[in-house]
């Protein structure tokens, strides 16, 4: 049985070629196309394909909007990403919310179609050259959550504060400390996430999603 799939991309010719190349040996058929996240979602209100390739550059709503949406409402198709987008930001970001699959748009159409077969029948796939970089990050970021649960409570408010711009003075006052106390959490904080100022210590709190960046 053929294994049907929509392509989600906002470019036509890209559409198109990747069509033909997904249908050239009868295996696959592409049963829908949509060229924003907006249109690919109405379509999958109605269409049921097994796989659904999707692009992150979209207008009105990108690939890991639509991708956050189909997790939310707990879609049965599988999502493989095809993107020009190498940085491992996006590819965290879309293994975290559960993409089935991620893969870059200057590979073979054998390894595109394989990954199309692997997420079909419940099987991640992530492109080998991305690998490293990722299980790199995943590990690292393994090692900060341990940092993190080593804070105190009012270490982590305080952390919340100096990442978000406030001086001890106003810190000691928004918290109902003594600007003393204040320098002391955050010696102990440098101490446990391994940071020696302020702007990484900001870094580090946008990093692993303590505060976030609107």
């Amino acid at each position: 049985m053929k294994i049907q799939v929509m392509i989600a991309d906002d470019h036509s010719l890209i559409r198109e070629g990747i069509k033909q190349l997904l249908e050239f040996d009868g295996s696959i058929e592409v049963i829908a196309e949509a060229s924003n996240g907006v249109e690919c979602l109405e379509k999958l209100e109605t269409l049921s394909p097994d796989v659904l390739l999707l692009d992150i550059n979209m207008p009105e709503k990108n690939g890991i909007e639509v991708l956050e949406e189909l997790k939310k409402n707990k879609s049965d198709v599988k999502v493989l990403i095809l993107t020009v987008h190498n940085e491992l930001e996006y590819l965290l970001k879309a293994v975290d919310i559960g993409v089935d699959g991620y893969i870059l748009k200057d590979s073979e159409s054998s390894e595109l179609k394989k990954a199309i077969q692997f997420v079909c029948r419940g099987e991640n796939y992530i492109q080998a050259s991305l690998i490293p970089a990722l299980n790199n990050r995943l590990v690292n970021r393994d090692i900060d959550k341990d940092k993190i649960d080593s804070l105190t409570n009012r270490e982590l408010e305080v952390l919340i504060q100096v990442a978000n711009g406030m001086f001890n003075k106003e810190i000691a006052t928004n918290l109902n400390i003594s600007e003393r106390t204040v320098k002391n959490h955050i010696s102990n904080i440098f101490k446990k996430i391994d940071v020696s100022d302020r702007t990484q210590a900001a870094v580090f709190a946008i990093k692993n999603n303590i505060i976030k960046l609107f």
